[in-house]
This record gives structure tokens, C-alpha cells and sequence, in this order.
């Protein structure tokens, strides 16, 4: 279950919570503004502000809060003698803000989670003073929930909707949705599998393609967002294309690859690899060019695929798979 989705159940079930959100980072703080953590009445934890001392400060104030009400900021600021004595590997300053979870807020939580699994653009303003919040989700259509903002503030906040990064801004924090990048793993096998699980949890969008149902089922990928049972040849009319995918090519055979790398090169996407060895890799990138591709668009297909770890095992090759997927997800 998503993080709003987890709020959303505790509210229902009448339980309290504590919403944790990053709003200032500096030095080698390990987490960027906007990262966020939920924590339940019962102790639990779901996402992460950065782990070691900051996030058991963070939950210890945090049940206190629900205990006394009001909201606070926490400040975290680590020197490099206080990194040492607390066995820490980043330093760097954290402003954490704590809001409660509020009912009345419900259909706003509800909202956030649903554009985000539908990859909706939306921006969340959040104003903060003293121990008041106000919370707004401003929609593409200019729709708003939650609290009534004023039409100056609408159209101040309304253009960071196309926004990457969250900003605080005179005590507001602004955050754009963020729009996962899209995973689209050719092929059903048992790789496939362990990809999907990993990308998954790293916040890609998980696409699984199979021309088989019996191999392309919720059974086999019951975290992947979408299973599409079809050939091939004809899902690469259907995807959407905007220089920002990534396609892996895992497929049953040599023939099944050549035939999706095909169609791949001629898509603008941010990643392509195909997995094999390296005299597989020769004859389909063989095939490649006699099918009238270039050089320079061949090489940029990452082949054999993953990050050179050693990896044998589904599970491993898999794992190097997906190291390589963030890694160029990370470069501009």
C-alpha cells in the first residue's frame, strides 16, 4: 500500500498519525526536501526520512504530538564531531516538519494517492504557522480539496505543478507530484519477476509485457502497476514515448529480442537494454545493423544489460539490472 493509502486506513480505522516531510536539507544530509515518513499510533513506520538518529527523533517527537496535539518543526544539525560520537555516515542540517493527520482531510489524502497511481499531475501546498496548517492539492484542471486558497495564492502556487522538486517558499511548502518513471520489461520469465519486484520498491512505474497470460498474470507480478497481454509488435503503437522510458528486454529467445529491440531503436527513451551474452548480443546487434540501424543508435542499447556485479542467480541479475536502471535514471 502506498503512503497516502496507509493514512487513509488509519483515519478510517480511527487510529492517529503523524505525517514527518523534509523541508530544509543541507551538506550530506541523506534525504532530499519533500522525502517523507508516516507514522502510526501503534509505533509503525512507513517510507523513511534518512534512518540512524534523525528518524528516532523524529518518531519520538512525533508520538509525542499525538499525545499533546499541535505540530512542530524539529531542527537536526550534525558537525562532523557529533556525526562521529553517533556512529552516523551522513552529517549535514534536516528541518523536519510533523503535521497530525487530520479527518478532515481525508478526501484530500485520497486524492494525492489516486493522481499519483495514475501518474496525475497535482501540486500540495502546505502552509505552516505556529501549531495551524492549512493543506491544498491544486489539480491540473485547477481544481482544488482540502483548505479554500485565495486567487492570488492559486496562481502563485499553481506553476510549480510542471515542478521536479519541492520548494518551501515564505513558509510554504510546495510539492509537485512526482511522476514515476516508467519501467516497461519486455518479456515474463522468471528475471522479469525479481525486476519488477525491485523497480517497484525503487519507485519506477512497472509496465510487464507478454504475448502469454499464463506467464503475464497478477500471480507471477502482483506489485507491477500494469500487465499488458499482447504481441510484441503491435504494444509499441499503444506506449506512450517521451525520451523519459525504460525499456528492458528479457524475452524467451533470441528471435523475440531482435524483434523488440527493433521496434525499441526506434523510439526516443532515456534507457535499452537487453540481456544475453556476449555472442547473443553480437548476432542480434548483427541483425540490428543489417536491418538498417545505425552505429550510434546501437550503441546506445546497454547490452549485455546490468551493472557488472557477478550476478548468476535470477534474483542477482535482476538486482544488477536495476542498479543500472538508477543509475542513469540519476544522470541528466
Amino acid at each position: 500500500m502506498d503512503l497516502y493509502g496507509t493514512i487513509e486506513q488509519y483515519i478510517k480505522n480511527g487510529q492517529k498519525g503523524v505525517l514527518a516531510t523534509v523541508i530544509y536539507r543541507a551538506g550530506s544530509a541523506p534525504r532530499d526536501i519533500g522525502t517523507k515518513m508516516f507514522i502510526g499510533d501503534d509505533g509503525k513506520c512507513f517510507g523513511t526520512v534518512g534512518g540512524g538518529r534523525l528518524e528516532f527523533d523524529a518518531h519520538r517527537e512525533a508520538m509525542r504530538i499525538m499525545e499533546t496535539g499541535g505540530m512542530n518543526v524539529i531542527h537536526f544539525r550534525m558537525n562532523s564531531k557529533e556525526v562521529a560520537e553517533d556512529g552516523m555516515l551522513c552529517g549535514g542540517n534536516v528541518d523536519i516538519l510533523l503535521e497530525p493527520v487530520k479527518e478532515k482531510y481525508l478526501e484530500l489524502y485520497r486524492k494525492i494517492g489516486n493522481l499519483l497511481q495514475k501518474r496525475g499531475k497535482g501540486v500540495v501546498v502546505t502552509v505552516f504557522d505556529g501549531n495551524n496548517i492549512r493543506k491544498t492539492l491544486i489539480e491540473q484542471d485547477a481544481g482544488t480539496t482540502g483548505d479554500i486558497l485565495e486567487e492570488r495564492e492559486m496562481q502563485k502556487f499553481y506553476k510549480y505543478i510542471h515542478e521536479n522538486q519541492p520548494a518551501v517558499i515564505d513558509g510554504v511548502i510546495v510539492e509537485p507530484l512526482k511522476v514515476f518513471s516508467s519501467l516497461y520489461i519486455f518479456g515474463a520469465g522468471h528475471v522479469s519477476q525479481f525486476i519488477s519486484k525491485i523497480a517497484k520498491i525503487v519507485d519506477f512505474y512497472v509496465v510487464v509485457i507478454d504475448d502469454r497470460e499464463e506467464f503475464a498474470n497478477r500471480e507471477k507480478f502482483p506489485e507491477a502497476d500494469e500487465i499488458i497481454v499482447e504481441d510484441f509488435h503491435t504494444m509499441f503503437e499503444k506506449l506512450k514515448f517521451t525520451g523519459q522510458e525504460f525499456v528492458t528486454i528479457v524475452t524467451r529467445g533470441h528471435k523475440y529480442d531482435a524483434d523488440v529491440l527493433a521496434e525499441a531503436l526506434k523510439k526516443p527513451l532515456k534507457y535499452t537494454g537487453m540481456i544475453g551474452s556476449k555472442r547473443k548480443v553480437k548476432i542480434v546487434f548483427d541483425f540490428m545493423r543489417e536491418s538498417g540501424f545505425s552505429e550510434e543508435a546501437i550503441g546506445k542499447v546497454y547490452a549485455p544489460i546490468g551493472l557488472s556485479i557477478g550476478a548468476e542467480t535470477p534474483q542477482e541479475i535482476a538486482v544488477s539490472i536495476v542498479a543500472e536502471l538508477i543509475k542513469i535514471r540519476g544522470e541528466h
